[in-house]
Protein backbone atom coordinates (compact mmCIF):
# COMPACT_ATOMS: atom_id res chain seq x y z
CA UNK A 1 0.00 0.00 0.00
CA UNK A 2 1.38 3.68 -1.10
CA UNK A 3 2.66 6.05 1.96
CA UNK A 4 3.39 8.76 0.81
CA UNK A 5 0.65 10.23 2.38
CA UNK A 6 0.28 14.04 1.67
CA UNK A 7 1.75 16.63 -1.01
CA UNK A 8 5.08 17.80 0.04
CA UNK A 9 5.50 20.64 3.00
CA UNK A 10 6.58 24.19 2.04
CA UNK A 11 10.04 24.64 3.05
CA UNK A 12 9.21 26.66 5.89
CA UNK A 13 7.39 23.42 7.57
CA UNK A 14 9.97 20.92 7.58
CA UNK A 15 12.69 23.57 9.23
CA UNK A 16 10.05 24.59 11.83
CA UNK A 17 9.90 20.35 12.92
CA UNK A 18 13.66 20.38 12.96
CA UNK A 19 13.69 23.59 15.10
CA UNK A 20 12.31 23.79 18.51
CA UNK A 21 14.21 26.22 19.66
CA UNK A 22 11.63 28.90 17.45
CA UNK A 23 9.16 27.23 20.12
CA UNK A 24 9.66 29.63 22.98
CA UNK A 25 8.85 32.57 21.05
CA UNK A 26 4.95 31.86 21.84
CA UNK A 27 6.21 31.48 25.41
CA UNK A 28 4.31 35.05 26.14
CA UNK A 29 1.25 34.18 25.46
CA UNK A 30 1.26 31.35 27.66
CA UNK A 31 2.70 33.22 30.42
CA UNK A 32 -0.13 35.93 29.35
CA UNK A 33 -2.97 33.44 29.65
CA UNK A 34 -1.02 32.33 33.15
CA UNK A 35 -1.19 35.72 34.46
CA UNK A 36 -4.39 36.69 33.64
CA UNK A 37 -6.06 33.24 34.99
CA UNK A 38 -3.86 33.93 38.23
CA UNK A 39 -6.44 37.47 38.26
CA UNK A 40 -9.09 36.11 37.54
CA UNK A 41 -9.03 33.19 40.25
CA UNK A 42 -8.82 30.16 38.05
CA UNK A 43 -5.45 28.66 39.02
CA UNK A 44 -2.01 30.00 41.04
CA UNK A 45 0.46 31.26 38.49
CA UNK A 46 3.31 29.68 40.18
CA UNK A 47 2.10 26.02 38.76
CA UNK A 48 4.50 24.72 36.51
CA UNK A 49 4.41 21.95 33.72
CA UNK A 50 4.98 18.68 35.10
CA UNK A 51 8.44 16.61 34.62
CA UNK A 52 7.36 13.64 35.10
CA UNK A 53 4.06 11.40 34.05
CA UNK A 54 2.71 8.74 36.46
CA UNK A 55 1.94 5.15 36.54
CA UNK A 56 -0.85 4.26 38.43
CA UNK A 57 -0.15 0.55 38.10
CA UNK A 58 3.08 1.01 40.49
CA UNK A 59 0.66 1.92 43.23
CA UNK A 60 -2.38 -1.03 42.78
CA UNK A 61 -2.79 -3.50 45.61
CA UNK A 62 -3.06 -5.75 42.47
CA UNK A 63 -1.83 -5.34 38.71
CA UNK A 64 -4.03 -5.67 36.11
CA UNK A 65 -3.78 -8.52 33.94
CA UNK A 66 -1.59 -8.66 31.20
CA UNK A 67 -2.86 -8.30 27.22
CA UNK A 68 -2.68 -11.25 25.41
CA UNK A 69 -1.30 -12.62 21.88
CA UNK A 70 -4.33 -12.60 19.39
CA UNK A 71 -3.32 -15.84 18.36
CA UNK A 72 -1.85 -17.49 20.75
CA UNK A 73 -4.16 -16.48 23.89
CA UNK A 74 -0.33 -16.27 26.10
CA UNK A 75 0.60 -12.88 27.35
CA UNK A 76 2.24 -10.42 24.73
CA UNK A 77 5.79 -9.72 24.78
CA UNK A 78 7.23 -6.66 23.76
CA UNK A 79 8.29 -7.94 20.60
CA UNK A 80 4.62 -8.59 19.49
CA UNK A 81 3.86 -4.87 19.90
CA UNK A 82 7.00 -3.60 17.55
CA UNK A 83 5.23 -3.71 14.60
CA UNK A 84 2.63 -1.20 15.72
CA UNK A 85 4.77 0.97 18.10
CA UNK A 86 8.38 2.27 18.95
CA UNK A 87 10.33 0.74 21.66
CA UNK A 88 10.18 3.40 24.10
CA UNK A 89 6.25 3.44 23.72
CA UNK A 90 6.35 -0.30 23.99
CA UNK A 91 8.14 -0.18 27.24
CA UNK A 92 5.66 2.72 28.87
CA UNK A 93 3.39 0.17 27.72
CA UNK A 94 4.28 -2.61 29.78
CA UNK A 95 6.15 -0.80 32.54
CA UNK A 96 5.58 -0.80 36.15
CA UNK A 97 7.62 2.23 37.26
CA UNK A 98 6.13 4.32 39.38
CA UNK A 99 7.19 7.56 37.57
CA UNK A 100 8.55 8.03 33.70
CA UNK A 101 10.59 11.68 32.76
CA UNK A 102 9.15 13.43 30.23
CA UNK A 103 11.48 14.45 27.70
CA UNK A 104 12.38 18.07 27.28
CA UNK A 105 11.56 18.50 23.73
CA UNK A 106 8.12 17.33 24.88
CA UNK A 107 7.48 19.85 27.70
CA UNK A 108 8.77 22.30 25.18
CA UNK A 109 5.90 21.65 22.78
CA UNK A 110 3.67 21.51 26.40
CA UNK A 111 4.47 24.85 27.21
CA UNK A 112 2.74 26.06 23.92
CA UNK A 113 -0.78 25.74 26.16
CA UNK A 114 0.51 23.76 29.53
CA UNK A 115 -0.38 24.24 32.58
CA UNK A 116 -3.81 24.63 31.69
CA UNK A 117 -6.07 26.73 33.66
CA UNK A 118 -8.37 25.23 37.04
CA UNK A 119 -10.76 27.40 37.30
CA UNK A 120 -14.01 27.62 39.93
CA UNK A 121 -17.51 27.69 37.94
CA UNK A 122 -19.01 30.55 40.39
CA UNK A 123 -21.69 31.71 37.79
CA UNK A 124 -23.05 27.76 37.21
CA UNK A 125 -22.96 27.64 41.44
CA UNK A 126 -25.03 30.57 41.37
CA UNK A 127 -27.37 29.02 38.57
CA UNK A 128 -27.68 26.29 40.62
CA UNK A 129 -28.13 27.24 44.24
CA UNK A 130 -26.06 25.36 45.53
CA UNK A 131 -23.55 25.69 48.37
CA UNK A 132 -21.06 23.12 46.72
CA UNK A 133 -17.70 23.86 44.99
CA UNK A 134 -17.41 23.31 41.40
CA UNK A 135 -14.00 23.38 39.85
CA UNK A 136 -12.98 22.03 36.20
CA UNK A 137 -9.76 21.30 34.77
CA UNK A 138 -10.16 23.18 31.17
CA UNK A 139 -7.84 21.25 28.21
CA UNK A 140 -9.30 22.99 25.46
CA UNK A 141 -6.88 25.55 25.29
CA UNK A 142 -4.24 23.32 23.39
CA UNK A 143 -4.06 23.87 19.38
CA UNK A 144 -6.18 20.95 18.53
CA UNK A 145 -9.18 22.33 21.58
CA UNK A 146 -9.05 19.36 23.48
CA UNK A 147 -6.74 16.86 26.03
CA UNK A 148 -5.37 14.78 23.48
CA UNK A 149 -2.34 16.68 22.60
CA UNK A 150 -0.91 15.79 25.98
CA UNK A 151 -0.21 12.09 24.21
CA UNK A 152 -0.24 12.63 20.73
CA UNK A 153 2.79 15.10 21.37
CA UNK A 154 5.05 12.68 22.66
CA UNK A 155 3.57 9.59 20.31
CA UNK A 156 4.89 11.67 17.71
CA UNK A 157 8.43 12.68 19.24
CA UNK A 158 9.38 8.67 20.51
CA UNK A 159 8.18 7.79 16.67
CA UNK A 160 10.13 10.27 15.32
CA UNK A 161 13.17 9.95 17.69
CA UNK A 162 12.67 6.11 16.22
CA UNK A 163 12.98 6.98 12.88
CA UNK A 164 9.60 6.41 11.83
CA UNK A 165 8.03 8.09 8.62
CA UNK A 166 4.43 7.49 8.65
CA UNK A 167 1.59 7.45 11.51
CA UNK A 168 -1.50 5.79 11.08
CA UNK A 169 -4.48 6.28 13.59
CA UNK A 170 -8.15 6.51 14.06
CA UNK A 171 -10.34 9.05 15.80
CA UNK A 172 -13.78 9.15 16.40
CA UNK A 173 -14.84 12.58 17.17
CA UNK A 174 -12.08 14.35 15.43
CA UNK A 175 -9.85 15.60 18.56
CA UNK A 176 -7.57 12.55 18.31
CA UNK A 177 -6.53 12.85 14.86
CA UNK A 178 -6.33 16.71 15.07
CA UNK A 179 -3.69 16.48 17.98
CA UNK A 180 -1.69 13.63 16.10
CA UNK A 181 -2.12 16.03 13.05
CA UNK A 182 -0.65 19.05 14.39
CA UNK A 183 2.02 16.82 16.26
CA UNK A 184 2.70 14.94 13.54
CA UNK A 185 3.46 18.57 11.68
CA UNK A 186 5.99 19.59 14.25
CA UNK A 187 7.77 16.67 14.10
CA UNK A 188 7.86 16.10 10.32
CA UNK A 189 6.22 12.77 10.35
CA UNK A 190 3.35 12.08 7.44
CA UNK A 191 -0.01 11.33 9.19
CA UNK A 192 -2.87 9.37 7.77
CA UNK A 193 -6.33 9.28 9.62
CA UNK A 194 -9.61 7.28 9.59
CA UNK A 195 -12.26 9.43 10.54
CA UNK A 196 -15.41 7.25 12.06
CA UNK A 197 -18.06 7.51 9.24
CA UNK A 198 -20.62 9.19 11.07
CA UNK A 199 -18.49 11.58 12.75
CA UNK A 200 -17.03 12.71 9.50
CA UNK A 201 -20.07 13.39 8.06
CA UNK A 202 -20.76 15.66 11.44
CA UNK A 203 -17.71 17.33 11.46
CA UNK A 204 -16.16 18.68 8.76
CA UNK A 205 -14.17 21.23 9.66
CA UNK A 206 -12.55 18.30 12.28
CA UNK A 207 -11.44 16.56 9.00
CA UNK A 208 -10.28 20.10 7.67
CA UNK A 209 -8.19 20.92 10.55
CA UNK A 210 -6.24 17.85 10.05
CA UNK A 211 -5.70 18.53 6.29
CA UNK A 212 -4.65 22.03 7.20
CA UNK A 213 -1.57 20.67 9.48
CA UNK A 214 -1.43 18.05 6.91
CA UNK A 215 -3.13 14.92 7.69
CA UNK A 216 -4.85 12.75 5.00
CA UNK A 217 -8.39 11.66 6.00
CA UNK A 218 -10.43 8.69 5.22
CA UNK A 219 -13.91 8.70 6.46
CA UNK A 220 -14.39 4.54 8.08
CA UNK A 221 -15.96 2.14 7.03
CA UNK A 222 -13.37 3.07 3.80
CA UNK A 223 -12.15 1.54 0.13
CA UNK A 224 -8.08 1.82 1.26
CA UNK A 225 -8.12 -1.50 3.53
CA UNK A 226 -9.05 -5.05 3.75
CA UNK A 227 -11.21 -4.35 6.99
CA UNK A 228 -13.19 -1.45 5.25
CA UNK A 229 -13.91 -3.50 2.13
CA UNK A 230 -15.33 -5.99 3.91
CA UNK A 231 -17.32 -4.06 6.33
CA UNK A 232 -18.91 -1.82 3.51
CA UNK A 233 -19.78 -5.00 1.45
CA UNK A 234 -21.66 -5.98 4.89
CA UNK A 235 -23.39 -2.84 5.54
CA UNK A 236 -22.69 0.15 2.11
CA UNK A 237 -24.50 2.68 4.67
CA UNK A 238 -22.59 2.10 7.95
CA UNK A 239 -21.97 4.72 10.47
CA UNK A 240 -18.76 2.99 11.27
CA UNK A 241 -16.99 3.20 14.87
CA UNK A 242 -13.79 3.66 16.42
CA UNK A 243 -13.48 -0.26 16.34
CA UNK A 244 -13.75 -0.19 12.42
CA UNK A 245 -11.44 2.63 12.45
CA UNK A 246 -8.81 1.07 14.33
CA UNK A 247 -8.63 -1.94 12.69
CA UNK A 248 -8.19 -0.03 9.39
CA UNK A 249 -5.47 1.99 10.72
CA UNK A 250 -3.89 -1.09 12.04
CA UNK A 251 -3.65 -2.95 8.97
CA UNK A 252 -1.90 -0.38 7.12
CA UNK A 253 0.56 -0.27 10.13
CA UNK A 254 0.89 -3.89 10.45
CA UNK A 255 1.79 -4.30 6.55
CA UNK A 256 4.34 -1.32 5.60
CA UNK A 257 7.68 -1.16 7.71
CA UNK A 258 8.20 2.03 7.62
CA UNK A 259 4.52 3.08 9.07
CA UNK A 260 3.36 3.04 13.09
CA UNK A 261 0.43 2.54 14.59
CA UNK A 262 -1.13 5.74 17.02
CA UNK A 263 -3.83 5.27 19.95
CA UNK A 264 -5.42 8.42 21.34
CA UNK A 265 -6.85 6.42 24.45
CA UNK A 266 -7.18 3.10 26.08
CA UNK A 267 -3.60 1.71 26.40
CA UNK A 268 -1.37 2.19 29.23
CA UNK A 269 0.97 4.31 27.50
CA UNK A 270 -1.59 6.51 26.55
CA UNK A 271 -3.11 7.24 30.11
CA UNK A 272 -0.13 7.38 31.74
CA UNK A 273 1.08 11.11 29.34
CA UNK A 274 -2.09 12.10 30.25
CA UNK A 275 -1.43 12.15 33.68
CA UNK A 276 -0.28 15.79 33.48
CA UNK A 277 -3.81 17.12 33.86
CA UNK A 278 -4.04 15.54 37.57
CA UNK A 279 -0.35 16.53 38.36
CA UNK A 280 -1.33 19.86 37.50
CA UNK A 281 -4.25 20.15 39.03
CA UNK A 282 -3.12 18.55 42.25
CA UNK A 283 -0.60 21.12 42.85
CA UNK A 284 -3.35 24.11 41.31
CA UNK A 285 -5.66 23.01 44.53
CA UNK A 286 -2.96 22.72 47.20
CA UNK A 287 -2.14 26.15 46.62
CA UNK A 288 -5.57 27.44 46.99
CA UNK A 289 -6.22 25.16 50.00
CA UNK A 290 -9.00 22.71 48.71
CA UNK A 291 -9.21 19.36 47.88
CA UNK A 292 -11.95 17.44 45.91
CA UNK A 293 -14.89 15.62 47.54
CA UNK A 294 -15.50 14.52 43.88
CA UNK A 295 -13.82 13.66 40.80
CA UNK A 296 -15.98 13.74 37.50
CA UNK A 297 -15.07 12.58 34.67
CA UNK A 298 -16.93 11.46 30.95
CA UNK A 299 -15.55 7.93 29.66
CA UNK A 300 -15.18 6.78 25.91
CA UNK A 301 -11.76 4.88 25.72
CA UNK A 302 -10.56 6.42 29.14
CA UNK A 303 -8.06 8.52 28.90
CA UNK A 304 -9.52 12.37 29.85
CA UNK A 305 -10.78 10.43 33.29
CA UNK A 306 -7.83 8.82 34.06
CA UNK A 307 -5.11 11.74 33.15
CA UNK A 308 -7.13 13.58 35.71
CA UNK A 309 -8.10 10.78 38.38
CA UNK A 310 -5.29 8.82 38.27
CA UNK A 311 -2.41 11.52 40.27
CA UNK A 312 -5.87 11.96 42.71
CA UNK A 313 -5.98 8.08 43.31
CA UNK A 314 -2.04 7.83 44.18
CA UNK A 315 -3.35 10.70 46.97
CA UNK A 316 -6.30 8.49 48.19
CA UNK A 317 -4.19 5.10 48.48
CA UNK A 318 -1.99 7.24 50.21
CA UNK A 319 -4.58 8.50 52.59
CA UNK A 320 -4.07 11.81 51.70
CA UNK A 321 -7.69 12.80 51.05
CA UNK A 322 -10.46 10.55 50.33
CA UNK A 323 -12.12 11.43 46.93
CA UNK A 324 -15.40 9.92 45.18
CA UNK A 325 -14.59 9.39 41.46
CA UNK A 326 -17.44 8.53 38.83
CA UNK A 327 -17.25 7.82 35.63
CA UNK A 328 -19.70 8.95 33.05
CA UNK A 329 -20.59 7.31 29.91
CA UNK A 330 -23.32 7.59 27.11
CA UNK A 331 -26.61 5.34 27.46
CA UNK A 332 -25.91 4.06 23.60
CA UNK A 333 -22.56 3.01 24.75
CA UNK A 334 -22.34 2.07 28.30
CA UNK A 335 -19.47 0.41 28.70
CA UNK A 336 -18.77 0.24 32.30
CA UNK A 337 -22.18 0.35 33.18
CA UNK A 338 -23.60 -2.52 30.87
CA UNK A 339 -20.66 -4.50 29.44
CA UNK A 340 -18.88 -7.88 30.58
CA UNK A 341 -15.74 -7.83 32.67
CA UNK A 342 -13.44 -9.93 29.67
CA UNK A 343 -10.64 -10.29 27.16
CA UNK A 344 -11.98 -9.01 24.19
CA UNK A 345 -10.52 -7.19 21.14
CA UNK A 346 -9.65 -3.41 20.73
CA UNK A 347 -10.89 -3.30 16.93
CA UNK A 348 -13.63 -5.17 15.01
CA UNK A 349 -11.84 -6.98 12.72
CA UNK A 350 -9.54 -8.90 15.53
CA UNK A 351 -6.21 -7.31 14.54
CA UNK A 352 -5.21 -5.92 18.27
CA UNK A 353 -3.95 -7.75 21.28
CA UNK A 354 -6.84 -8.46 23.75
CA UNK A 355 -7.21 -6.97 26.85
CA UNK A 356 -8.95 -7.89 29.63
CA UNK A 357 -11.40 -5.08 29.79
CA UNK A 358 -15.28 -3.89 30.60
CA UNK A 359 -16.55 -4.73 26.53
CA UNK A 360 -19.68 -4.54 24.78
CA UNK A 361 -18.45 -6.87 22.27
CA UNK A 362 -15.87 -5.76 19.36
CA UNK A 363 -18.63 -5.96 17.06
CA UNK A 364 -20.75 -3.67 19.10
CA UNK A 365 -21.82 -0.92 16.53
CA UNK A 366 -22.99 2.13 18.91
CA UNK A 367 -25.84 4.61 17.94
CA UNK A 368 -24.74 7.59 15.75
CA UNK A 369 -24.49 10.21 18.69
CA UNK A 370 -23.09 13.31 19.05
CA UNK A 371 -20.51 12.39 21.37
CA UNK A 372 -18.27 10.43 18.84
CA UNK A 373 -15.40 10.77 20.88
CA UNK A 374 -17.14 7.80 23.61
CA UNK A 375 -18.63 5.39 20.72
CA UNK A 376 -16.23 2.91 22.21
CA UNK A 377 -16.98 -0.67 22.78
CA UNK A 378 -14.86 -1.32 25.51
CA UNK A 379 -13.08 0.99 28.33
CA UNK A 380 -9.30 1.06 28.79
CA UNK A 381 -7.90 -1.76 30.68
CA UNK A 382 -6.50 0.25 33.77
CA UNK A 383 -10.35 1.75 33.84
CA UNK A 384 -11.58 -1.63 33.86
CA UNK A 385 -9.07 -3.09 36.61
CA UNK A 386 -9.54 -0.24 38.88
CA UNK A 387 -13.54 -0.46 38.73
CA UNK A 388 -13.37 -4.08 39.18
CA UNK A 389 -11.13 -3.26 42.49
CA UNK A 390 -14.08 -0.44 43.47
CA UNK A 391 -12.03 2.57 43.27
CA UNK A 392 -14.38 4.08 41.39
CA UNK A 393 -18.46 4.54 40.23
CA UNK A 394 -19.73 4.76 36.94
CA UNK A 395 -23.27 6.16 35.46
CA UNK A 396 -24.67 6.85 32.18
CA UNK A 397 -26.60 9.09 30.73
CA UNK A 398 -28.67 10.17 27.83
CA UNK A 399 -27.80 12.96 25.80
CA UNK A 400 -30.83 15.15 25.71
CA UNK A 401 -29.98 15.67 29.85
CA UNK A 402 -26.08 16.52 28.82
CA UNK A 403 -26.75 19.08 26.30
CA UNK A 404 -29.56 21.13 28.95
CA UNK A 405 -26.17 20.94 31.19
CA UNK A 406 -23.80 21.86 28.59
CA UNK A 407 -26.54 25.20 27.96
CA UNK A 408 -26.29 25.97 31.35
CA UNK A 409 -22.49 25.52 31.36
CA UNK A 410 -22.12 27.90 28.49
CA UNK A 411 -24.44 30.53 29.63
CA UNK A 412 -23.08 30.80 33.10
CA UNK A 413 -19.26 29.97 32.58
CA UNK A 414 -18.98 31.43 28.83
CA UNK A 415 -17.31 28.15 27.76
CA UNK A 416 -19.40 25.83 24.92
CA UNK A 417 -18.62 22.16 25.77
CA UNK A 418 -17.19 19.81 23.47
CA UNK A 419 -20.16 17.04 23.95
CA UNK A 420 -18.44 14.32 25.30
CA UNK A 421 -17.26 16.50 28.55
CA UNK A 422 -20.94 17.63 28.48
CA UNK A 423 -21.81 13.96 30.38
CA UNK A 424 -19.02 14.97 33.27
CA UNK A 425 -20.90 18.34 33.32
CA UNK A 426 -24.35 16.77 33.53
CA UNK A 427 -23.03 14.33 36.68
CA UNK A 428 -21.41 17.19 38.23
CA UNK A 429 -25.04 19.19 37.93
CA UNK A 430 -26.69 16.38 39.28
CA UNK A 431 -24.26 16.18 42.74
CA UNK A 432 -24.80 19.75 42.72
CA UNK A 433 -28.12 19.53 43.07
CA UNK A 434 -27.86 17.02 45.50
CA UNK A 435 -25.84 19.30 47.52
CA UNK A 436 -28.20 21.58 47.66
CA UNK A 437 -30.97 19.45 49.00
CA UNK A 438 -28.26 18.13 51.82
CA UNK A 439 -26.73 21.24 52.75
CA UNK A 440 -23.19 19.70 51.87
CA UNK A 441 -20.48 21.72 51.26
CA UNK A 442 -18.48 19.37 48.73
CA UNK A 443 -15.91 20.26 46.10
CA UNK A 444 -16.80 19.16 42.89
CA UNK A 445 -14.02 18.73 40.66
CA UNK A 446 -14.58 17.72 36.49
CA UNK A 447 -12.55 17.21 34.06
CA UNK A 448 -13.51 19.71 31.08
CA UNK A 449 -11.62 17.88 27.89
CA UNK A 450 -12.14 19.80 25.56
CA UNK A 451 -14.23 22.91 23.50
CA UNK A 452 -17.40 21.93 21.25
CA UNK A 453 -16.25 24.74 18.74
CA UNK A 454 -16.52 22.53 15.80
CA UNK A 455 -19.74 20.44 17.33
CA UNK A 456 -21.92 23.31 16.78
CA UNK A 457 -24.29 21.24 14.32
CA UNK A 458 -25.19 19.45 17.89
CA UNK A 459 -26.24 22.27 19.49
CA UNK A 460 -28.02 23.24 16.44
CA UNK A 461 -30.46 20.16 16.74
CA UNK A 462 -30.54 20.34 20.67
CA UNK A 463 -32.07 23.90 20.31
CA UNK A 464 -34.38 23.07 17.27
CA UNK A 465 -35.71 20.00 19.29
CA UNK A 466 -34.58 17.69 17.07
CA UNK A 467 -32.45 15.79 19.01
CA UNK A 468 -33.26 12.33 20.85
CA UNK A 469 -32.08 9.87 23.36
CA UNK A 470 -30.92 7.10 22.00
CA UNK A 471 -30.30 3.31 23.61
CA UNK A 472 -28.64 0.61 22.73
CA UNK A 473 -30.69 -2.23 21.56
CA UNK A 474 -30.49 -5.17 23.95
CA UNK A 475 -30.61 -7.71 21.17
CA UNK A 476 -27.73 -6.21 19.54
CA UNK A 477 -26.14 -6.52 22.67
CA UNK A 478 -26.69 -9.54 23.17
CA UNK A 479 -25.49 -10.92 19.70
CA UNK A 480 -22.21 -8.72 20.12
CA UNK A 481 -21.41 -10.37 23.86
CA UNK A 482 -22.14 -13.62 22.41
CA UNK A 483 -19.24 -12.83 19.66
CA UNK A 484 -16.19 -12.06 22.44
CA UNK A 485 -13.72 -14.20 21.89
CA UNK A 486 -13.56 -17.54 24.63
CA UNK A 487 -10.32 -17.47 27.01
Amino acid sequence: MATALRPPRLPAVPEQASSLHRLPKYRVAVTGRRSFAARAGSYPGNVGVPKQWYNLIADLPVKPPPMLHPGTHQPLNPSDLAPLFPDELIRQELTEERFIDIPDEVRDVYELWRPTPLIRAKRLEKLLGTPAKIYYKYEGTSPAGSHKGNTAVPQAWYNAAAGVKNVVTETGAGQWGSALSFASTLFGLNCEVWQVRASYDQKPYRRLMMETWGAKVHPSPSDVTEAGRKLLAADPASPGSLGMAISEAVEVAATNADTKYCLGSVLNHVLLHQTVIGEECLEQLAAIGDTPDVVIGCTGGGSNFGGLAFPFMREKLAGRMSPQFKAVEPAACPTLTKGVYAYDYGDTAGLTPLMKMHTLGHDFVPDPIHAGGLRYHGMAPLISHVYELGFMEAMSIQQTECFEAALQFARTEGIIPAPEPTHAIAAAIREALECKRTGEEKVILIAMCGHGHFDLAAYDRYLRGDMIDLSHSSEKLKESLGAIPKV
